[in-house]
Order: C-alpha cells, then structure tokens, then sequence
C-alpha cells in the first residue's frame, strides 16, 4: 500500500513518471472469509483524482481482454486497477461471443434492454450475476441493471444520457462490499449531482470486517440485500 500510494497514484505530479503498471488484485466476496475477499476498492478510489489512475470492476472476458489491449495499445500511460474475483473464471454466465473481442471496444458503462423499467440498479463487478439470478427468479422485468465497468474515470457523460433515458424511475445502488467499503459512498454523491436524486443503496451494513467468516452467513446477507435492492 505504502508503494501504490508514494510512487504509483502520485506517479506523474510527484515524480514526473508515466506507469502503466497492470494490478490484477483478487475481490470477490464468495463465502471464503475476510482474507479471501477484498483488494480495497475503497482505498484504491479515495486516491482518485486528476486522472491519474485507472480503476475497473469487470463482468465479462471480452470487457477484460479490451480493457487490457487499450492499455498496451494507447499512447499514454496510466496505471491500471482491476479487481478480479476468481468465481467469475468459471461462472457459466461470465462468457463472451467471439464478436464482442472482435467487433466491440470496451464500455466504461453497460446499460440493459429493459424497456422503461421502474427501476434501475446501478452496480459494478460480480454482484451483476448475483442480481440477474434474482431478477430471473422474482420474475422482477421491470427492473433494469446497469453496469459500471470503469469507476474511474467515471463515465459522466454516458451516465448523464441515462438519466435522462431512467428519468422516472427508482434507483438503487448495489453492492457486495459493506457500506462503508467498496464505491458506495464514493459514487453516491455523483450519482446524485448527475441524476439530480438521492440513489438508494442496498447491500451490506457497514462492518469492521471486509466480511464474515463463515458461508451460512454470507448466503444469509446476500439473500438479504438482493431482495433490498428490488424492493427498498
């Protein structure tokens, strides 16, 4: 930590150095323990600012692999953070057509096809699975999930034509990481100047612990704040 925050965050206005350094680090909130859980987004977003490093929460293998070719292909450097939940190399759902490497590029923002939802969920990384299944399961269509692939830079401006696109709806923020962890009350004020409401959060309470040590009562939490997001 000392090393990512005296060299790689500071790297160009304190050192005049470019890096374009890749971190794969391991975030995936899977019943494994604390240890097994968190590579503190939360950390890694309060160094955030005048562009200087790169943060991202991925969902598929496609959004991985151009996310990694811009960072070698680009003319300039920035470091890269990645957070990189190992239960999504074997998800039957985290999978990509061979046209979404060879056609697309990658979205700093993926919106959802629902048509005039009365709410959206706005979230990042692995939790998406999580709500898709329940949304599948409750028969909940009339809800729309957004995901934030780049956190950082933020994607103000795509942010920005969906709210005008979700103008009516409810809209949640969801997460995995306790509240106090994880982007929460990073994007929560964002969230708020660019869709001019407060967006409601759910997910776990705010916790001393990145998260518990035993399965039972991660499924006892996850079921919890999955029915919170579709009914707060």
């Amino acid at each position: 930590q000392v090393v990512i925050d005296q060299f790689l965050a500071s790297s160009e206005s304190k050192w005049q150095r470019a890096s374009g350094i890749t971190l794969l680090l391991p975030h995936g909130y899977e019943g494994q323990g604390p240890e097994h859980s968190s590579a503190r987004l939360e950390r890694f977003l309060q160094l955030c600012a005048e562009d200087n490093i790169q943060v991202a929460n991925l969902t598929t293998p496609a959004q991985l692999f151009h996310m990694l070719r811009r960072q070698m292909k680009r003319d300039f450097r920035k470091p890269l953070v990645i957070m990189s939940p190992k239960s999504l190399l074997r998800h039957p759902a985290a999978v990509s057509k061979l046209a979404d490497f060879t056609e697309t590029n990658f979205q700093e923002i993926i919106d959802d096809s629902v048509a005039k939802p009365s709410r959206v969920i706005l979230c990042s990384g692995k939790v998406y699975y999580d709500l898709v299944d329940y949304r599948e399961k409750n028969k909940a269509a009339d809800t729309a999930i957004v995901r934030v692939e780049q956190l950082y830079p933020l994607h103000t401006e795509r942010l920005a034509e969906l709210a005008k696109k979700y103008a009516g709806a409810k809209l949640v923020w969801c997460q995995e990481e306790p509240e106090n962890m994880g982007a929460a009350r990073w994007i929560a004020p964002q969230l708020e100047t660019i869709f001019g409401r407060k967006v409601a959060y759910a997910g776990r309470t705010a916790a001393a612990s990145p998260a518990v040590g035993t399965l039972a009562v991660h499924r006892l939490l996850l079921a919890a704040f999955l029915k919170q997001a579709f009914t707060i």
